[in-house]
């Protein structure tokens, strides 16, 4: 059952096609929207259209690597030549695990690319759109790693920081053009990549280990994606038109809880 009505609104959604995307591709789907997936994972994001085509919603897939200015640029030119953007979900991101020491020049640049440069390319490439038609939501995945030190995670940190202060900088500069900007700031969800990460660097204690990352949260337990997807569903409605320059943990407590 339809809990916001995206009926006819333009949502497009950066490494929509697994994990926390998908869930967000198939809630705004499911809700009425046009999704439009931006995704490497041309495979992945082809059969999350394939399952919600089949089901009589609405998504298209376009391969894209987001750290091409000159690709993200072309495809939302060829999106918003017809229709308008009425929300940009820049969930696009990579991991890395390693303190300073651990984490080599080739790292910092593979993860600046993406979850700095990445953001930055989507929002710069329909900011401007938005502004013409006067309208527009700007929603950034950032993480509890934004605000607090997060252990073997320098990199990761670093450019989730960087999304959390863009949040803030567009907010402010274009909220007079009817813009709305706010950011999402998970702790650990459960998705593929936290599973494969446990089955790579813990062989055999894939249970304990699950287990040991759930209970950091204070709730007891990972969130799940369709949870963040939910509050998304929320922060892009109209609903939500009073809301922008805001990060919101969606944590289990982690952020004020521990310590």
């Amino acid at each position: 059952m339809a809990t916001f009505n995206y009926n006819n609104k333009n949502v497009l959604i950066t490494g929509g096609g697994s994990g926390i995307g998908e869930a967000l591709s198939k809630q705004f789907a499911i809700n009425g929207a046009n999704v439009y997936i931006l995704d490497f994972q041309w495979e992945k994001a082809q059969q999350v259209v394939e399952e919600l085509t089949n089901l009589g919603h609405k998504a298209q897939a376009h391969l894209c690597d987001v750290s091409d200015q000159g690709q993200v640029k072309k495809i939302i030119d060829d999106i918003v030549a017809d229709h308008p953007l009425d929300v940009l979900i820049n969930n696009a991101g990579i991991a890395h695990v390693g303190n300073i020491e651990e984490t080599s020049e080739s790292d910092l640049d593979r993860l600046y690319q993406v979850n700095i440069k990445g953001v930055y390319n989507c929002i710069y490439a329909a900011i401007g759109k938005m502004k013409e038609q006067g309208y527009g939501v700007i929603l950034n995945m950032a993480s509890i790693a934004s605000s607090v030190g997060i252990a073997d995670r320098f990199a990761y940190s670093m450019t989730k920081g960087a999304v959390l202060t863009m949040t803030y900088s567009v907010a402010k500069d274009y909220v007079g053009y009817g813009i709305r900007c706010n950011s999402i700031s998970p702790a650990r969800v459960h998705t593929p990549f936290v599973d494969g990460f446990i089955s790579k660097n813990y062989p055999g204690k894939e249970q304990e280990m699950f287990e040991k990352l759930s209970k950091t949260q204070p709730i007891g337990r990972m969130g799940k994606p369709e949870e963040v997807a939910n509050l998304a569903l929320y922060l892009c409605s109209d609903e939500a038109s009073f809301i922008t320059g805001t990060d919101f943990p969606i944590d289990g407590g982690f952020i004020k809880l521990n310590g």
